[in-house]
């Protein structure tokens, strides 16, 4: 019988948690599942022991510390994410896991913008970030994913013992995501509900500071991983600066024979060099991608072949 391990990170959620591993015990029978407590000072760690979760701790503050300890320590042939703030339903567990166990699928994402959350959450910031994100992860990766941020999501084990979790915070659904789309990980979307916290649960999130880290992440893992697009957007900039200084100088010129700004011509040449030589880092570290992606494969085939040597 295949492995399910149920993922649950935890900050202060007392007031849910029993209700989330009983459903998702009830869904998924044959699963283990392991709630993570990132500090609670709320007995969130008893009250979901008394529920029947295995109960580990991670003293690192942050989601992103969390789901590292979790990738790292359990090993299972799938496994499923939740938040434990009870937003959302179990019900689509089976089907999710199904996917993963059954079809291969390494990330199945489970999409809340395309049915309930516009209308669950009441915090219309949270609405416009999440729109916002989607709309520069698709337009930057070249992808059509409708939910980026969600934190419902079933992995396989091959994308869990390959994923270098780098992010300490929220926005690690972000990077998960983003790595999922530039190593050609297969992913399916599937709409589930989404309800908004129950009376007495509130959410960690700050919609300034953490959208804020969020859009870094995005701008930061863009120039990692599509070096060549990034830099040359860059270079692109700095020449029509560059050209914005230098066609009044050389109207000048053709009109008198004599250049009468010395500086501004001298800051549009130095400029337009800036732009020529991050357009050529763009190049190298391109190349550089590339052969980080060969050798990510081969790692991937290597831990394929460890895995089926085990069984």
């Amino acid at each position: 019988m295949a492995e399910i391990a149920v993922l649950i990170p935890c900050y202060n959620e007392s007031s849910t948690i029993e209700k989330v591993v009983k459903d998702f015990r009830k869904a998924l029978p044959e699963a283990v599942i392991y709630v993570y407590d990132n500090n609670s000072t709320d007995c969130t760690d008893e009250i979901a022991r008394r529920a029947g979760a295995v109960v580990r701790y991670e003293y690192r503050q942050g989601k992103g510390n969390v789901i590292r300890s979790m990738f790292r320590d359990i090993d299972a042939d799938c496994y499923l994410m939740i938040d434990g703030d009870d937003t959302y339903p179990a019900e689509h567990a089976g089907q999710m896991a199904e996917l993963v166990l059954n079809k291969g699928v390494d990330m199945v994402i489970g999409d809340r913008l395309s049915s309930t959350y516009f209308t669950e959450n009441k915090r219309p910031f949270h609405n416009m970030g999440n729109r916002v994100v989607r709309f520069f992860i698709n337009k930057l990766f070249d992808n059509e994913i409708r939910d980026i941020m969600t934190g419902y999501r079933a992995f396989s084990r091959r994308f869990v013992k390959s994923f270098p979790v780098l992010s300490k915070g929220f926005e690690i659904e972000t990077e998960m995501t983003i790595h999922a789309v530039d190593k050609n990980f297969l992913l399916e979307e599937i709409p589930v509900l989404y309800r908004d916290r129950p009376a007495g649960s509130e959410s960690k999130l700050n919609t300034v500071s953490d959208g804020v880290k969020v859009l870094s992440t995005i701008a930061n893992l863009f120039r990692e991983y599509r070096p060549f697009a990034f830099f040359t957007y860059v270079a692109a900039l700095l020449w029509i600066v560059s050209l914005v200084l230098f066609i009044p100088v050389f109207v000048e010129f053709m009109n008198t024979g004599l250049v009468m700004r010395f500086p501004t011509l001298i800051v549009s040449g130095v400029i337009a060099i800036m732009g020529l030589l991050l357009w050529v880092c763009g190049i190298i570290l391109s190349v550089i991608v590339k052969k980080h992606r060969q050798l990510y494969e081969i790692f991937l085939n290597q831990i394929e072949s460890g895995y089926r040597k085990n069984e």
